[in-house]
């Protein structure tokens, strides 16, 4: 990148910010003169028609704060690439940010020729195809909010629906990070003042919110990846436990085509059987990732997680022979 246009970019920049911006107050921002800052300013207006204008109230600014500075071209494959990605995101978070992908990828098409353009939509419809698991019911303004808040650390009161306790609460939240489990599961770790510490939220959960415009700071020894680290799909809290789990023959051609955590051995057996070792948190949902594969799996460790199982398959057991017995 010249430095020219690097200063453009950052001079773009702060013509954006909330500030008051004069040729001094932009030449120090950008550690050149003023007189270098007047030409680049006539230089937007000439040669990009930015809306440049000045008044004492406001300083220099943007009379239509939409205008963007030109992007740089894209080659065919670059668009293609982008068009797929949207695409995939439109797949996982539907609605939220199905009219702003429509609208950039239609813009950024603009770029090349209309024969290409077109080939290239109709390639990434027909050619590729995305599917997400579940569909979510996920609001695009509480979407929309919780990246402003999360960007501008701004605190957020929340009224939030738990199908566990099946009740909804009132709290204010600090919300750190948005993180999307598995492309189509959203989450929102925040710190929670409610119960005085971060916990995570299923975003799609939140029935109302409101962005409040107390400034919170974050804890600097919060980590997701740190929290995360140990977890089983998504079960956070609790020591890390040593987990056995037998799959037989047929199974063990499935799970070995995966990596199913970072801390798992495999030990293959002269049946060609196969024992997962994991070292992880959340047995819950260790439990429930074992049911999926029914008999071709069985937990051998550790006790309290063999316990889970034998009582999941008693209930089991249990529904299934009364059902037989009802019809």
């Amino acid at each position: 990148m010249s430095r020219h246009l690097e200063r453009l970019l950052h001079l773009d920049q702060q013509l954006r910010s909330r500030s008051r911006q004069t040729c001094e107050t932009l030449a120090d921002a950008l550690e050149v003169s003023p007189r270098t800052v007047r030409s680049d300013l006539n230089f937007l207006r000439d040669r990009f028609s930015a809306p440049l204008e000045w008044s004492k109230t406001h300083g220099w600014y943007y009379t239509d704060t939409d205008w963007r500075l030109p992007s740089i071209s894209l080659s065919q494959g670059e668009l293609f690439a982008l068009t797929l990605g949207a695409r995939m995101l439109e797949a996982y978070a539907g609605s939220a940010h199905e009219g702003l992908l429509q609208s950039a990828i239609a813009r950024l098409s603009e770029r090349l020729p209309e024969p290409v353009a077109i080939n290239l939509h109709q390639l990434a419809q027909e050619r590729v195809q995305f599917r997400a698991g579940g569909e979510i019911i996920l609001d695009p303004q509480i979407w929309t909010d919780l990246i402003q808040a999360c960007t501008q650390s701004q605190q957020v009161w929340m009224r939030y629906y738990s199908p566990k306790s099946d009740e909804t609460s009132e709290r204010t939240i600090d919300p750190y990070v948005l993180d999307v489990y598995r492309g189509s599961n959203p989450y929102l770790w925040a710190y929670c003042h409610l119960r005085q510490e971060i916990r995570s939220f299923r975003v799609d959960r939140i029935r109302e919110l409101v962005v409040t415009s107390e400034p919170f700071e974050r804890d600097p020894d919060f980590d997701l990846k740190t929290v995360l680290g140990d977890s089983f799909q998504y079960q956070v809290g609790g020591d890390p436990v040593d987990v056995a789990i037998w799959f037989d023959e047929p199974t063990a051609r499935y799970i070995t085509e995966r990596k199913w955590h970072s801390s798992q051995r495999i030990e293959t057996h002269c049946d060609r059987s196969i024992t997962l070792h994991l070292k992880v948190t959340g047995l819950e949902d260790v439990k429930r990732w074992v049911l999926g594969y029914g008999r071709g799996a069985v937990v051998q460790h550790p006790p309290e997680l063999v316990a889970l199982m034998r009582e999941e398959a008693a209930i089991l057991n249990e529904q299934y022979r009364l059902g037989v017995e009802t019809q």
